[in-house]
């Protein structure tokens, strides 16, 4: 490969580049390409996490948090009630490292969402932050610098993987971002079926900064939201949104001006919540479902569709 033999920073972020060609456009087919060319200064992420940040919060916005937090205190679940009651929110609390994934929040909230998926009294859930100023800053690159080469892998598919599985939730989910989404941060964001922003929040999938590639599903659910082209171009220049802007592209459903308690995309993921709770539960809604794939198994067309794929070609539905 061309990219391989390029030295130093340049090379490892052109081979990042092909890589993530590749990831983006393996899904629609050979005939997408990369148009024009991509180079850039090797950034590190804590960069733009300190660049990124409210001006309002300052350096000392981590003051009054310790490192010594305890590790079940990283992911707050918490059923509401009374007129919120069917409502879940899952509260991310790594103050100290930027609600970073680590290990252990991996595997706290991929215990938090297997609890969910069969709970039938949960009908909307919402994932935000419990720290002012952030919402998920991508993986705890701390800890991934202690990792060996081969314990990497594994573990971006753990993340994969949880990702993966609040994306499949069988009800609501909606992100309430009220700081900083960086990398898997903004993949933990796209996996929900809405997201909300202040519009002080900032968006990016930032990896090709560091010479690799979104790893937690960003090739995929990016394009899927705002379309292949601006997603690519989002990727490869790793360009960091606020919220107004990712409302213009339609990464967002809606942004708010920030209050001064900094919780103002929480408020409105649950004022959605709360008007998505008299809506069709769960069970009614698998019953209508079954019953209305019930009525496509006689149809002409269904034979249709299926004659159409042994025999590998269009299907000529007729309405019938």
């Amino acid at each position: 490969m061309a990219a391989a033999a390029a030295p130093g920073a340049l090379g490892a972020l052109q081979a990042s580049r092909t890589r993530l060609a590749a990831a983006c456009c393996a899904p629609l087919g050979p005939r997408w390409r990369l148009p024009g060319s991509f180079t850039g200064p090797q950034v590190g992420w804590a960069i733009w996490v300190r660049g990124s940040m409210p001006a309002v919060w300052g350096a000392t916005l981590w003051r009054g948090y310790s490192s010594e937090l305890k590790t079940e205190d990283e992911l707050r679940v918490r059923y509401l009630e009374e007129e919120n009651r069917g409502i879940v929110v899952l509260g991310i609390n790594r103050a100290y490292a930027k609600n970073s994934f680590s290990k252990n929040l991996v595997k706290m909230l991929s215990k938090a969402v297997d609890a969910l998926k069969s709970d039938k009294k949960v009908r909307t859930v919402i994932v935000r932050s419990e720290v002012p100023g952030i919402f998920c800053a991508g993986a705890d690159l701390k800890e991934r610098v202690k990792m060996n080469s081969s314990e990497v892998g594994p573990f971006v598919s753990k993340i994969r993987a949880v990702i993966n599985e609040i994306a499949n939730l069988p009800v609501p989910t909606i992100a309430a971002i009220d700081g900083l989404a960086l990398g898997g941060g903004l993949e933990l964001a796209l996996a929900c079926d809405i997201r909300v922003a202040a519009s002080s929040a900032k968006m990016g999938l930032v990896e090709t900064k560091l010479a690799i590639i979104p790893g937690g599903g960003g090739t995929q659910r990016l394009p899927r939201a705002i379309g292949m082209s601006l997603a690519k171009e989002l990727i490869f220049s790793a360009r960091v949104l606020d919220g107004q802007e990712a409302k213009a592209v339609g990464l967002i459903s809606h942004v708010l001006e920030q209050n001064q308690e900094g919780d103002a995309a929480y408020r409105k993921a649950l004022d959605l919540a709360r008007e998505f709770l008299p809506q069709v539960d769960l069970v009614t809604g698998l019953a209508i479902e079954e019953a209305c794939y019930a009525q496509t198994i006689p149809t002409k067309d269904r034979l249709e569709g299926l004659l159409a794929f042994k025999e590998k070609r269009s299907p000529r539905y007729k309405g019938e």
